[in-house]
């Protein structure tokens, strides 16, 4: 078998696209840039990493993925740790989990969110869990059930709790739009006061299948991704500051590190 050989039969994949951010208030700003992001079925990961040569699991590669950077950082096998929360919550597993994330580029990565599709034992799509990382080292996670409309969009809602950009208020809500990870996959996050609509945030990307070549031409062709998040984020809190936008006080990161919607939370029509 070619070293640069696709794998059809993985449900995990490569998405590359684009990621955009345009805030309305109370200053301006927009930024666009072009990322890649794998999709890992979590019952996958070591399949993935005994077939591709570039791709390692937990260990140092061009690109890799270590699960203790994810869920409570324990050595607990991170497939367990959701279905612990999940079953927490009441809501229904036993099926995959797939996992849309930013790998790990020579040993670094940043990942603002990262967004979990938890299906029930049936296949069906049971719940979204996303995880937030903010720039203080602190992750804080929301559960919400999932109820895909007809057209297979998931719309859920809920208040933010976690401290993430020095430029946000905390009295605002998210509201999320999600098409899950087909030949393409969108994920739209909008977030409002009581008025207004403050900031929209996208990624839209389109599948391609998993290989060490595919892999290679990623990296190759997205050079933001190699010089860095973290370090894109702070020449963007740059410009947002010499614009004169205010610096919020940083509140405490809540205990536990999970929010859970209950059915009864509102939920986006």
């Amino acid at each position: 078998m070619s070293v640069f050989a696709e794998h059809p039969d993985f449900v995990s994949g490569l998405y590359c696209g684009v990621v955009s951010h345009f805030r309305f208030k109370p200053k301006s700003h927009r930024l666009s840039y072009r990322i890649f992001m794998l999709l890992l079925d979590l019952d996958e990961l070591e399949q993935v990493d005994w077939r591709l040569g570039l791709f390692s699991l937990a260990g140092f590669n061009l690109l890799s993925f270590d699960p203790r950077r994810h869920g409570d950082g324990s050595a607990q096998p991170l497939k367990a740790q959701i279905e612990a929360r999940l079953a927490c919550a009441r809501i229904a597993t036993g099926g995959p989990i797939r996992m849309l994330t930013m790998p790990r580029i020579l040993g670094h990565s940043f990942n603002p969110l990262t967004v979990y599709f938890c299906h029930a034992q049936d296949g069906r799509l049971s719940a979204m869990l996303y995880e937030v990382n903010n720039t203080f080292g602190e992750r804080h996670s929301y559960l919400i059930p999932a109820h895909p409309d007809r057209g297979g969009m998931v719309r859920q809602s809920c208040a933010k709790e976690f401290y993430v950009s020095p430029f946000m208020d905390m009295d605002l809500e998210y509201a999320f739009r999600l098409r899950p990870p087909g030949e393409t996959v969108l994920t739209a996050i909008d977030v409002r006061d009581d008025k207004d609509l403050v900031l929209a945030a996208n990624f839209i990307g389109r599948r391609t299948e998993l290989s060490d070549w595919a892999l290679l031409k990623a990296w190759l062709t997205h050079p933001w991704m190699t010089v860095g998040v973290l370090a894109a984020i702070h020449i963007e809190a740059l410009r947002m500051w010499l614009k004169g936008e205010k610096v919020r006080d940083r509140t405490p990161a809540p205990a536990p590190g999970l929010t859970v919607v209950t059915p009864a939370a509102r939920l986006a029509a």
